[in-house]
């Protein structure tokens, strides 16, 4: 079964699944102001030398060679074809569950003994195809709407999310990170010895909703699209643009041609699709996708090529998708696994305990848990009687993040001592609950990449971090209490602010940094932010310093797009040219051993320079409604690649 779309790969290839929960907003001090417009001349340079608005040409001319040109001098290796379900039931017949389900179902999880317990028993596939209710519906929770339905256009979790079931993609990768073809779209898949070359064999049973045959057309009419500097898909592109062409050969046969041999080009192969019969009609005369009532009609009426298809959207309230049965049934034969959901609603609630209260119900089947909940509001038998909870080990870390074009944030040493000034120990005791484990750097410590030894945590250390700033040049020296220093003849307080969402938890932290800064005399401005505008102001460098996080990528280099000079996501515009170089070598270097050593590396010196205040790594927590099995979780949480949420069901009702 057709599982995690080019969609959820994409997030890796842009670095990291974002969850942003603060970003950028408005000044409006008086002397917030004055530093603003200097900070914004200088972004505006940067933005204009660096990739945020695309050159006029993109993708080069590319005669490509004929098939039979290629097949002479290319030594084809093929490479895996998999069903993501069928390698989670050959892992899963390995496993025997610790308890049983009735048992399992009875158990309130307050260690990780009793947590192993309940996901080996209510993580598991169903033995038989009449043990699913395949007219089930499940109630999913979502933060925040959709700003678009077209894939292409996706920047947010929530909009990756839903496209990874109603698109259409080639290639996914399990637990482990290890990619694959996807058997539900993939004949075959052969790689050029030299790793210049991918050729894939597209099924021939594969129609959009609309009944249109998908071809490799379909795939190279997005390609030039995404690649077409007119169309405002930066997030998407970002990994696209390391490929050099795409030549279909016939409906059914693709090859990926790379501009160089780099053992990372694997993750740039797989981008979410579009029906080339609706979108090339209006591309010319609006490139933007969705101004033109042509492309309102498919934006509230969208053309899917994936196992869903939408039904219903209420803005703001609700997304609700249906299985397709043209995914799964063709000519009259089921040619692939059908999907276990009948209909996948997914409610928008912003507030937590308020979506804590629908799953209470039976209102949702499904939520991430926050420390506070998982610690306070889900112990008693209001929880228990209709719910459960799980959680499992996620590569999500979250931090303070700098802009360090700003005279703020433009000196390491002002850096580092905002990571002495802030109280770690009140954060992930008090505030985090003891559930999250402390950061200090882009890699986990159970990845393979990250440095041995590990970084160590930072601890407050107000002497340390007062040093630091003196030695910045950051004293107050007119005697009111605020740290100050003197720009181009102007005395300049230390008076920043710093975005957030409007979340309890994420508030909570900003204001302890707030209160953290008061005492060595820095004035921190807390501002709640909605999600669009943080989205926007971030790709625009608009702002002084956010509260934000990233989900892991599936190979360290897919954090390039974060701390490379002027890559796309590099939203505090960090720049070290050593950084640059090392992302360089790691990219080309094919020895694992060696590429962990140019990563950990990367990590000590981003530690370093501290453009992050690193803060915690946010574990798994989720509640499930008791009727929901299948859930296992990777370093990606439950979701995000396969199976994820496609090994997801519910049992026949007894």
């Amino acid at each position: 079964m057709y599982l995690v779309s080019r969609l959820n790969l994409l997030l890796l290839t842009l670095s990291f699944t974002i969850f942003l929960t603060g970003c950028p907003g408005p000044s409006t001090e008086k002397t917030e102001e004055a530093v603003s417009k200097s900070d914004t001349d200088s972004n505006s340079n940067s933005d204009e030398k660096n990739s945020e608005e695309p050159p006029e040409v993109l993708l080069e001319p590319f005669d490509a060679p004929t098939l039979a040109e290629l097949d002479a001098k290319a030594k084809w290796e093929k490479q895996p074809v998999l069903d993501s379900l069928e390698l989670l039931r050959e892992r899963q017949s390995k496993e025997k569950p610790l308890v049983s389900v009735s048992e399992a179902l009875k158990l309130k999880n307050t260690n990780q003994e009793i947590n192993e317990k309940i996901l080996s028993a209510l993580g598991r596939l169903p033995e038989s195809v009449e043990d699913v209710d395949w007219g089930a519906t499940i109630n999913r929770h979502v933060l925040a709407d959709l700003k678009s339905t077209n894939p292409i256009m996706g920047s947010s979790s929530v909009e990756f999310e839903v496209s990874s079931l109603t698109g259409f993609g080639l290639f996914s990768f399990d637990w482990n990170f290890i990619p694959f073809a996807v058997s539900d779209t993939v004949v075959s898949w052969d790689t050029s010895e030299d790793k210049l070359y991918d050729k894939v064999v597209l099924r021939d049973d594969l129609t959009w909703s609309d009944g249109v045959p998908i071809t490799a057309h379909d795939i190279v009419f997005t390609f030039k699209t995404i690649m077409n500097p007119k169309v405002p898909v930066p997030a998407v592109r970002s990994g696209t643009d390391q490929i050099r062409w795409i030549q279909a050969y016939d409906d059914q046969t693709l090859v990926f041609f790379h501009k160089e041999s780099l053992p990372t080009n694997v993750w740039n192969l797989n981008f979410p699709i579009i029906p080339k019969h609706i979108y090339e009609k209006e591309l010319e005369t609006d490139p933007t996708l969705q101004d033109s009532e042509y492309h309102v009609k498919y934006e509230n009426n969208p053309v899917t090529g994936g196992p869903y298809e939408y039904e219903k959207r209420v803005r703001g309230q609700e997304i609700l998708l249906r299985r397709r049965e043209s995914w799964y049934m063709h000519d009259g034969k089921e040619v692939r696994t059908r999907s276990y959901f009948e209909r996948v609603r997914l409610r928008i609630i912003q507030d937590p305990n308020t979506a804590l209260l629908a799953l209470k119900k039976g209102e949702i089947d499904e939520m991430a848990l926050n420390p506070e909940l998982w610690k306070t509001q889900t112990k008693g038998e209001d929880f228990y009687k209709n719910c459960t909870k799980a959680n499992g080990l996620e590569w999500v870390y979250f931090y303070f993040g700098w802009n360090t074009k700003t005279l703020f944030f433009q000196d390491k040493k002002v850096r580092q001592a905002m990571a002495y000034a802030f109280d770690h120990d009140e954060m992930l005791n008090e505030l985090c609950y003891g559930l999250y484990q402390p950061c200090t750097g882009i890699y986990h410590e159970t990845a393979w990449m990250s440095p041995k030894p590990m970084t160590k945590p930072y601890k407050q250390d107000l002497d340390k971090a007062e040093d630091l700033l003196d030695e910045a040049g950051w004293i107050d020296h007119d005697g009111d209490g605020i740290r100050d220093k003197k720009f181009d003849g102007k005395v300049i307080p230390f008076r920043f602010s710093i975005m957030t969402s409007n979340r309890p938890l994420s508030l909570s932290i900003c204001t302890l940094l707030k209160e953290n800064l008061e005492q060595i005399g820095i004035i921190c401005d807390v501002k709640p932010t909605e999600f669009t505008v943080m989205q926007e102001k971030s790709r625009k460098h608009q702002f002084q310093a956010m509260f934000a996080g990233w989900g892991t990528g599936t190979d360290p280099d897919t954090s390039i797009n974060l701390w490379k000079t002027g890559a796309g996501r590099n939203y505090g515009e960090y720049s070290n040219p050593e950084i640059d170089k090392l992302f360089e070598e790691g990219r080309r270097e094919f020895d694992k051993d060696k590429r962990a050593k140019i990563y950990g590396k990367i990590h000590k010196i981003l530690y370093e320079d501290q453009p992050y205040t690193w803060l915690y790594f946010r574990n798994s927590f989720y509640g499930f409604n008791k009727d929901l099995r299948g859930y296992v979780f990777s370093p990606r949480g439950p979701y995000g690649y396969g199976p994820g949420f496609s090994s997801l069901w519910k049992p026949v009702p007894k």
